[in-house]
């Protein structure tokens, strides 16, 4: 657990490095066709601002865009208590906790560290989980909070947004601007790294998200002891599960289950890995206990 935790911190700052990376490569870029170094340093100060920004709003804006409404104990005791002995218990601090109406069954925890959490649950979720399940799938969100994913996640949105910014102002500036002494070669190269540095930062940002599910669900088996509880309701949200009425990709990785409609290259995009092999490595955990 605790290494975990370490190698999320780790992770961290190696995925600032790679996103810092491929955004000073686009500035070099930029500059190499515009003959104008200054461009470089513009590029890194604006995306790194962005990020940081993104840092300390994304959480909220992530609550906003899916609609939840903040909750005490009153409006709704099932789900607060089950997350408030969940806290107690593995020492966490006790998140704000949201519930998104919507009939879709689905959970998310967001927040720069255990400190800012907030879990949400839908209204679909809490109708169809018995309480075993419903523990399982909040332990799995103060999993996320625990080991620091939602810091990762957060900073990654981030850069990904910023990756995404940046190429395309800089494409449209290749294509519509006046500078006609750039060597074509490079300017081709250019355009090219522009258009497909997106593409990387997605999958990026999909592959540390694939893991990061992984990791949740052995950390919420862990506190729960019932690693078989989690299994079934990961079992009922591919039953049950449906496209979110509110959808929006940037946060499709936020949720415990993949809230979009499956694309056609399903796999390789996908922010969750499969259900079914998250089920079976649960199973496999319980016979250890």
């Amino acid at each position: 657990m605790y290494s975990a935790i370490r190698r999320n911190k780790v992770n961290s700052f190696l995925i600032i490095l790679l996103f810092l990376a491929i955004i000073g490569g686009l500035g070099w870029l930029a500059s190499a066709i515009y003959d104008s170094w200054t461009i470089v340093i513009w590029v890194v100060v604006i995306s790194t601002g962005y990020a940081a920004f993104q840092y300390f709003a994304a959480g909220r804006q992530a609550i906003t865009m899916s609609g939840g409404q903040r909750i005490t104990e009153a409006d709704n005791p099932r789900l607060y208590r089950i997350v408030e002995n969940l806290s107690i218990t593995t020492g966490t601090p006790m998140p704000e906790v949201y519930i998104v109406h919507d009939p879709a069954p689905n959970a998310f925890a967001t927040g720069r560290d255990p400190e800012h959490a907030m879990v949400a649950a839908t209204t679909g979720l809490l109708e169809i989980m018995t309480d075993s399940e419903l523990e399982g799938v909040m332990a799995h969100e103060l999993g996320h909070v625990r080991n620091y994913d939602i810091r990762v996640s957060m900073i990654v949105y981030g850069l990904v947004v910023a990756v995404g910014m940046i190429s395309d102002v800089l494409v449209r500036m290749a294509f519509f601007g006046r500078n006609n002494n750039s060597n074509p070669v490079v300017m081709i190269l250019g355009l090219v790294a522009m258009i497909v540095a997106p593409l990387v930062a997605s999958l990026v940002q999909l592959a540390v998200s694939r893991q990061r599910e992984y990791l949740a669900d052995a950390t919420g088996a862990l506190t729960t002891r019932h690693p078989e509880a989690l299994a079934s309701a990961l079992h009922k949200l591919s039953e049950y599960g449906r496209p979110l009425q509110k959808q929006n990709s940037s946060m499709a990785h936020l949720w415990i289950a993949d809230p979009l409609k499956p694309g056609v290259v399903q796999r390789l995009f996908a922010t969750h890995p499969p259900i079914p092999d998250r089920i079976r490595r649960l199973l496999d955990m319980g016979g250890k206990f």
